[in-house]
């Protein structure tokens, strides 16, 4: 029996995987993964513009709340709170007037953060030294624009990928960090060929269908089967583009979720040049469906999250490790090639 929904027959959204190789004898990929190939793919991805803004965590991080949000990016200690009106305000950690933590201080009622030792009140406008920074809330991620650190011509806006239309999916942001730079971070993300080798609880059967010819044909194209449970699996096409130095995004653009987006986003914590250099992935899941079904999934979004975040963060243990073998490597000239 079957059921039809827009005037196509309905699929099951999981598939059974045939009984296929084991781990060891699934064909090797290091010829495909050219490290001048993905060299070539980070060197375009770092001459993009970023604006000078940098991802700072998740939007719902930063509540209309008494309390404020503290991240220390590229050095600079940075504080965000909201207004009483719920607008972002950023600007610079440290208080002018004897230094304290910002991020420790209150926001009043009236959406004013107040300095938690001699109550230097601050609204987000320059007061007694005290600077603001940029800030853009783009309803996922909070991102603040540091123009002494990124030194490029500043943008307006970030550079935020396109996503399904707000309010159609369920998105969830984990974060981790590394002692690693950010380009260790975005060279793992564009080296696809590793998922199926370092990720086989989440990855089978993975090729890599389409390859980046150059700066206006950028993308990875991948035909992958993301891992339910047993040989249970959903199979869809990804491709992997870099907009802007610091981003990562893997959009599904055929199978189930369609569309859906995972953003990948490397800060960094420590300033340049540092010898022991800490970079925070924030990765921004973003699922949407066309299914009818999918209604309950939103509903049900205050659950989905965590476990979406359990997912990324177990990804990441073995990515972030990656990546800092590579930095490791690159910081003491052992890094082949």
């Amino acid at each position: 029996m079957s059921e039809r929904t827009g005037g196509r027959r309905w699929t099951p959204p999981l598939r059974l995987r045939r009984p296929g190789p084991d781990w060891a004898a699934q064909p090797p990929t290091w010829r495909q993964a050219r490290p001048a190939l993905i060299a070539e793919a980070l060197k375009r991805a770092s001459t993009r513009p970023s604006g000078n803004w940098f991802v700072v965590g998740a939007s719902r991080d930063i509540r209309a709340a008494d309390r404020p949000y503290g991240r220390t990016v590229a050095g600079v200690e940075v504080v965000l709170w909201r207004s009483a009106t719920g607008d972002l305000r950023a600007g610079q950690g440290i208080c002018p007037h004897l230094g304290a933590p910002l991020r420790e201080s209150r926001v009043a009622a009236c959406g004013t953060l107040v300095c938690h030792w001699h109550g230097l009140a601050l609204d987000g406008s320059p007061t007694a030294g005290w600077q603001p920074f940029p800030a853009h809330d783009d309803g996922v991620l909070v991102w603040v624009r540091l123009d002494d650190v990124g030194g490029e011509e500043p943008a307006d806006r970030p550079v935020v990928p396109p996503r399904p239309a707000a309010g159609s999916g369920v998105d969830a942001v984990y974060t981790a960090v590394g002692r690693c730079e950010p380009q260790d971070v975005v060279a793992n993300r564009l080296d696809p060929w590793h998922g199926s080798w370092f990720h086989p609880y989440s990855f089978v059967d993975l090729t890599v269908a389409e390859e980046p010819r150059g700066e206006e044909d950028d993308a990875f194209v991948v035909d992958v089967s993301f891992r339910v449970a047993g040989r249970l699996v959903v199979p869809v096409r990804a491709e992997f583009t870099a907009p802007e130095p610091r981003t990562v995004v893997m959009r599904i653009t055929d199978g189930e979720g369609a569309t859906s987006v995972v953003e990948t986003h490397a800060t960094p914590l420590t300033g340049a040049g540092h010898a022991r250099p800490r970079t925070a992935v924030v990765e921004a899941t973003i699922a949407a469906s066309d299914r009818p079904g999918f209604a309950l999934a939103r509903a049900a979004a205050p659950v989905l999250r965590p476990l979406i975040r359990r997912t990324a963060g177990r990804l990441w243990r073995d990515d972030l490790a990656y990546a800092e073998r590579r930095w490791a490597l690159r910081s003491t000239g052992r890094f082949p090639g």
